[in-house]
């Protein structure tokens, strides 16, 4: 069952979905924020995995970050990491106080950027007892040294230099400069290896497009996601535990692989076998939610006071 939901961070209307279970529980459910990836909105991969886990007994949120798909926020297109931080914990309090929900069970997933947005939210918010993402990229990191670790260092001055000059013209009463997120066409993105085809697929076409999803950041995005740092207070999480869910071909499972040798709670990474970074979004569902499930189930649903 999904129910349309509002809730406000930093004084921002956030729109989200609430997906609980069809059949009626006997006391208060255990419940799991979710995040969407970067360019993403509810409707996709977060949504998704949230049915999934209602399906599986728990209460799930999926919501739009603040400015982007139906959530408040000008100007449109923004990603800044540390208003998305604020906003998953604004959605663990929207959790926390309604009614049905137990605010001592209480989860968080992250799926791609959001997985590097969970860790910090948790990090710092002990409401949040287990941590699990999918996929999860440290945004900063992609930016500065590319999906894979081997981008030129040297490329993000320039990114960085466009940044500044775009805030000088704003100021001055210019429009807000953009900056597309995917290649113009199909050519374009499979020239840029499979990465890069995969997001443009997924965000691009019939496979997982939706209207309200983003296609372009403000390019004043660009300071704030480099001076983003995802996982270097991921050891801080413990003792409460961090599952992190990667496909053996995903490109960005270096980030990960980092992360979960950081980390020093209980912790777990879990491969599946010949999945790329998208894969998890849509194709391989069913394999993420049979790691995510167990998971959620061991760490969430003690009572109350083991928890």
């Amino acid at each position: 069952m999904r129910t349309d939901v509002t809730f406000t961070s930093a004084g921002i209307p956030l729109a989200g979905h609430l997906y609980l279970p069809d059949t009626a529980a006997a006391g208060p459910l255990p419940a799991i924020v979710v995040g969407h990836p970067g360019s993403g909105v509810k409707e996709q991969t977060a949504g998704v995995h949230a049915r999934h886990l209602a399906d599986a007994g728990f209460a799930a949120l999926a919501f739009d970050a603040a400015y982007q798909g139906e959530s408040g926020g000008t100007p449109r297109g923004v990603e800044d990491p540390a208003q998305r931080v604020e906003d998953i914990k604004n959605a663990v309090s929207f959790l926390a106080t309604h009614p049905g929900i137990d605010p001592e069970r209480i989860g968080a997933l992250g799926i791609c950027a959001s997985g590097g947005y969970v860790v910090p939210a948790a990090v710092t918010d002990h409401r949040v007892r287990a941590v699990a993402t999918v996929s999860a990229v440290d945004i900063a990191l992609a930016n500065r040294l590319g999906a894979d670790g081997r981008q030129d260092p040297a490329l993000i001055q320039g990114a960085l230099d466009a940044a500044a000059a775009a805030r000088t013209a704003e100021a001055a009463g210019e429009p807000v400069r953009m900056v597309p997120i995917f290649p113009a066409t199909e050519e374009e993105a499979r020239a840029g290896g499979q990465h890069v085809f995969d997001g443009w697929e997924y965000y691009c076409t019939d496979r997982g497009g939706h209207p309200r999803s983003a296609k372009e950041f403000t390019l004043t995005s660009v300071d704030r996601i480099v001076n983003f740092d995802a996982f270097h207070l991921v050891g801080l999480l413990a003792p409460r535990p961090l599952l992190m869910v990667v496909g053996t071909e995903a490109v960005t499972a270096w980030m990960s692989e980092r992360a979960i040798e950081q980390a020093r709670g209980p912790k777990e990474l879990h491969r599946i076998e010949g999945a790329t970074h998208v894969d998890l979004y849509d194709r391989r569902v069913p394999e993420t939610v049979a790691a995510l499930v167990p998971f959620f189930t061991r760490h969430l649903t003690a009572t109350r006071t083991a928890a």
